[in-house]
């Protein structure tokens, strides 16, 4: 396989692992990429992941052009197909962390996008080269990057195919921090233990009207997000958080069981 899965202590690493080919993906691998995320999501154990590709040189350059690329252009199948691979429809209400060490172009990038919090190691480097090709970013970019960071640095990425480097992406909003290459890993399996200190629930709720309440009008978001908000307080995490905060001690999150009682694999 060239998608791994390794969880340690409720954190599940996700390693796309094809370094030799600036880890593009075969066809294979983005089932294989589809079929992580669905294991992190069933996986009691897992609390957070962390995305990121093997080796310095590239997080993931998209499509094999030898092969899924021409896949597509003879129409033998579509570009829905990748869609779980793109966390398009996801269901998933784990947080997940992509660690970018390297090249994130193409398709790379858009799966990037779909990913919550975003480190960078300084020799970073971010572009959509697609229309150089005759091809449009439709991974989930052509929806989510205008919705991540202002219109004029999305239609630059996307029609000029501008390459950026980190600290360029990071003032885009595209990143939340650039770090050392020889420190991305770490960094980012560190916010992924801070997370996992937190509630279980209330991070999943908060993503999960992240994604339902975005294009609803005004009143009706209002409307559900007090509803999702209700959930969240009447929850056995919310009771645990509000004692732990009355008895000056650390809360201990009953979501957060599975991962203290579960063991690295």
């Amino acid at each position: 396989m060239s998608i791994r899965l390794e969880s340690d202590g409720g954190v599940g690493i996700i390693t796309i692992d094809r370094p030799e080919k600036l880890n593009a993906l075969t066809l294979s691998m983005y089932d294989e990429l589809g079929a992580a995320f669905a294991e992190v999501r069933d996986d009691p154990g897992i609390g957070v992941a962390v995305l990121t590709g093997a080796g310095d040189r590239a997080f993931c350059v998209g499509a094999d052009l030898g092969e899924s690329i021409p896949a597509l252009t003879a129409e033998r199948f579509d570009i829905s197909e990748w869609d779980a691979a793109h966390q398009k429809h996801s269901t998933l209400e784990k947080p997940v962390i992509a660690a970018i060490n390297g090249l994130c172009l193409g398709g790379g990038f858009e799966i990037m996008l779909s990913t919550d919090i975003r480190l960078a190691a300084t020799e970073a480097q971010f572009a959509l080269p697609e229309t150089g090709v005759g091809v449009v970013p439709a991974g989930g970019t052509l929806v989510r990057l205008i919705r991540q960071i202002p219109y004029a640095f999305a239609m630059d990425l996307m029609l000029r195919g501008t390459r950026i480097d980190a600290e360029t992406a990071l003032r885009y909003g595209l990143v939340n921090r650039v770090v050392l290459g020889a420190d991305l890993v770490n960094e980012a399996i560190g916010l992924a233990e801070e997370l996992l200190q937190r509630s279980g629930t209330a991070i999943a709720t908060a993503k999960r009207a992240v994604r339902a309440l975005a294009d609803l009008p005004e009143d009706e978001a209002f409307r559900q997000e007090a509803a999702l908000g209700q959930q969240a307080f009447a929850s056995d995490d919310a009771r645990e958080g509000l004692d732990a905060f009355a008895t000056r001690r650390p809360p201990s999150f009953p979501s957060r069981t599975a991962m203290r009682v579960g063991s690295p694999s």
